[in-house]
This record gives structure tokens, sequence and C-alpha cells, in this order.
């Protein structure tokens, strides 16, 4: 394991103590809501400060953008860090939650790391180096086609803009495909894309913490990772299909015909 894949490791345990500590006692947590439908609590910022912390005290001059203190610095290299995915899930005791961790170098994606506290399943990548659940290395499916594939996806929450527009791929890829999940943790559907548990996984409307580290997962665990035209742009649109190579690209073909013309691809 490389240093920087090491710092990210050790970033996440903290983060994964903090959070399992206050599992299944949310009535005794301080909770508010940023938007509609979007929630922060109390063990977000305390995992996200033992995060920043632990990154601050081996990199301090490298920048952050963290999902609930914003930008930290500028540099070339750039920790993305998301300490609670699946916020909603914690706090109803829904065990599907995670901690997303992604170092990118020039706005090229290096290092990643999901973890998963309840299941102590620790997903690490490294550009170039593969992908590995603990010290099992993932390969993506050999998924040829939609017949007995299942797919994750997440329904947009914060902004039902384009909800008719995604309920059409909805539609389009149930009747394509075995099953359709929807667990509400990005970056743990993504690191289950790598794994082989899912086959693919759409969704619209993710931030860059949400699934940066998921990406860079399923990109060295043989997939490919795409806006929902097939395009590279989905770290800045956050609208984004990830599968094996030749699922993705039965899936952004049903997907393609239902996407707005004034939505980012």
């Amino acid at each position: 394991m490389n240093p920087t894949t090491t710092i990210a490791v050790r970033a996440a345990r903290q983060a994964g103590s903090i959070i399992m500590r206050s599992f299944g006692r949310a009535d005794t947590l301080t909770v508010s809501e940023k938007q509609s439908n979007d929630f922060v609590s109390e063990v977000d910022r305390n995992a996200e400060q033992a995060i920043i912390g632990v990154i601050r005290k081996a990199y301090p001059g490298h920048a952050i953008l963290a999902e609930e203190s914003g930008s930290h610095g500028k540099d070339e290299f750039l920790w993305i860090i998301d300490p609670l995915d699946g916020t909603t899930n914690y706090l109803h005791g829904f065990p599907q939650f995670s901690i997303s961790i992604a170092l990118s170098h020039r706005g090229k994606l290096e290092n990643a790391v999901v973890y998963d506290p309840l299941r102590d399943e620790m997903y690490t990548a490294a550009r170039g180096a593969g992908a590995l659940l603990n010290d099992r290395r993932l390969r993506v499916s050999e998924q040829k086609g939609f017949k007995g594939a299942l797919l994750g996806t997440g329904i947009p929450y914060r902004n039902q803009r384009y909800m008719d527009a995604y309920l059409a791929m909805l539609k389009d890829l149930a009747k394509e495909s075995a099953g359709i999940r929807r667990p509400g943790s990005a970056a743990l559907d993504f690191a289950y894309v790598a794994a082989g548990r899912l086959d693919g996984f759409w969704e619209l409307g993710l931030s860059a913490w949400d699934f940066a580290a998921g990406a860079l997962l399923v990109q060295e665990a043989g997939g490919v990772v795409s806006d929902i035209r097939g395009g590279s742009r989905h770290l800045e649109t956050g609208n984004v299909i990830a599968a094996g190579v030749r699922l993705h690209r039965e899936m952004v073909d049903v997907i393609r015909p239902h996407v707005p013309g004034d939505i980012a691809a």
C-alpha cells in the first residue's frame, strides 16, 4: 500500500470509530437539514474533522474538498472527502453507509478509499495498481448484457427537476435487467460494482465527494465510469454510469434517449 493510501486508510478508520460509537443512538444526536431532504449530524462533522486532522498531519500543504466544511487551501493535490455517505440511512439505523476519501493530482484521481465500518470492509485503489477489498483483489463482473444483471441506482431526492427523465430510465432498465437496488450510499454502490456485487450503477445529481473514490475503484477493477451520455464529464456533472465494459455500453444506449436536452451530461 502506498503512503497516501495508507494515510487515507488511517483517516477512514478513525472516522469509522467515531461513526460506530453513535450508531443506533440517533435520538441523542444534534441533526440539522442543510437543504430539502439533506441532513447533517454532529457525527458527520466530527468524522470529517478526524479525517482532515490525519491528512493535515501527513500532508499540511495539500488542498481539501470536504462535504461539510467545503474547500480548504489550494494545491495541485486535492483530497475529496465524504465523512459519512448515507447519513439518512445512518440516522434511521439502516445498515448501509460509508466513508469516502479520494486524492486527485492536477485533476486526475490517484488514490481512493471507501470504508464500510459496519462490516469492516476497506476498499482501496491506487492509479495503475488495481483495487482491493481488504487483501482481496477486485474485478468488476463479467456481465455481457442486461440478462441476469443486477443494477444499482440512486433516486434523485435533492432536486426533483429531472425526476420524470430518471423514472423513464428506471422503467426501461428495469425491463431489461434482473433487478434494481437503491441502498442509499453511492460510495458503497460504486465499491460494489468494483467488487462485482452489482453489475452496473447509474445516478443523477451526485457531488464529487459522493463518488470520486468509488469511480477510481471501478476503473482500477477493470470497469468503465462515464457521464450519462457516455462521455468523461462525470466528476464535473455528477450524472454518472458505472459498469463493466460491455454492460456499460448497453446502459448508455438505454439511458441516452431519456437524457433531457438541458441536463449536463
